[in-house]
């Protein structure tokens, strides 16, 4: 129980963004993250890691955001379909339409003037609705279907900067190794140098 509360008192102390992606290490001072030569290879793995399940997050982001614009125009388009049939009156005439059945097969219908639809809500479960309250609930989903893309869209933004930040970060590790052997080969040989 208290090592839970320890664990989630850590959770919430990494700063993230508003959906909880946490922000990577901004490696400002290589010194702050190795002490040594050794400490090198255990960091950069750690670093790669953390950019491998960015890029993961992205994909997954990525996938999702198709999938939004997919839905998006069908749920726009239902929704101006219920609209429209809002505007006919009881003493309308039947209206002679077209619609999809699948993607390459289509049937005719005359609809009449009606006061409800019925809506697919997906696992094969279709429901009856009163217009207005469809109207209500495709609107609903269309703002929710917009908004979930725009958080998307900006975790995207979030995420790119997060894997470039860990790029720049393997990048300074990786020179501070470089200028640190560099600094053992001269040591190494004025020691031999002098020794001679």
């Amino acid at each position: 129980m208290e090592s839970q509360a320890k664990e989630t008192a850590t959770k919430d102390a990494t700063p993230s963004n508003p959906r909880g992606i946490p922000y990577a290490p901004f490696v400002d001072k290589v010194e702050d993250y190795v002490s040594s030569r050794d400490d090198v290879e255990p960091t950069l793995r750690r670093f790669q890691e953390l950019i491998a399940k960015y890029q993961f997050m992205e994909q997954n982001l990525q996938r999702r955001v198709a999938g939004l614009k997919d839905k998006m125009p069908d749920i726009q388009k239902t929704l101006d379909t219920v609209r429209f049939l809002k505007l006919r009156t009881s003493e309308s005439d039947s209206i002679e339409t077209t619609f999809e059945l699948n993607d390459t097969l289509y049937a005719k219908a005359e609809i009449p003037p009606t006061d409800e639809v019925y809506l697919w809500l997906g696992a094969n479960v279709m429901l009856a609705y009163p217009l207005d309250e469809a109207e209500q609930l495709l609107d609903s989903k269309l703002k929710a279907a917009k908004q979930s893309l725009a958080n998307c869209e900006e975790d995207l933004d979030f995420l790119r900067e997060q894997i470039t930040t860990m790029e720049v970060a393997i990048a300074r590790v990786y020179n501070w190794d470089v200028v640190q052997k560099r600094k053992e080969k001269e040591e190494e040989e004025r020691r031999k140098g002098k020794s001679s």
